[in-house]
């Protein structure tokens, strides 16, 4: 079997680094869900989304603080930080930048077949983040 913790931690320093073609790269035709927006996307669609979140958190990172292995699946307990410094898009319109910090608790769980990433579905505070920002 692969390294697949190595793997996961791999995605999540290639969005760290902005590095977005070697994400893409390493999730390939996988599937991505944000359970706190209601988001389920590949390929380009993914793409979009995670340049959506660099675009209003630019030195957007994530801290992984616990991971657990369990077959094929990987859980990753991530800590999200970063500064509100650029327009952030929603179904609703563009919320202009706040200049506000945050560091919002996640969970992604990552599911595999084989050594190839077939789903991720990330679970994060989204109302905990928008008061943060000043937003609700």
């Amino acid at each position: 079997m692969a390294d697949l913790k190595s793997h996961a931690d791999a995605v999540l320093d290639a969005f760290n680094t902005g590095d977005l073609d070697r994400y893409m790269e390493l999730v390939g035709n996988s599937v991505y869900s944000e359970l706190a927006t209601g988001r389920t996307v590949s390929g380009d669609d993914l793409r979009a989304a995670l340049a959506g979140w660099k675009t209003a958190f630019p030195d957007a990172t994530g801290t992984v603080t616990n991971t657990v292995e369990v077959g094929d699946t990987i859980v990753q307990e991530v800590t999200w930080t970063g500064t509100h410094t650029g327009p952030m898009m929603t179904p609703e319109g563009e919320i202009p930048a706040t200049g506000a910090h945050q560091t919002t608790p996640a969970v992604m769980v990552s599911e595999y077949e084989g050594d190839q990433l077939k789903a991720t579905r990330h679970y994060f505070d989204l109302m905990g983040l928008m008061a943060q920002l000043g937003l609700t």
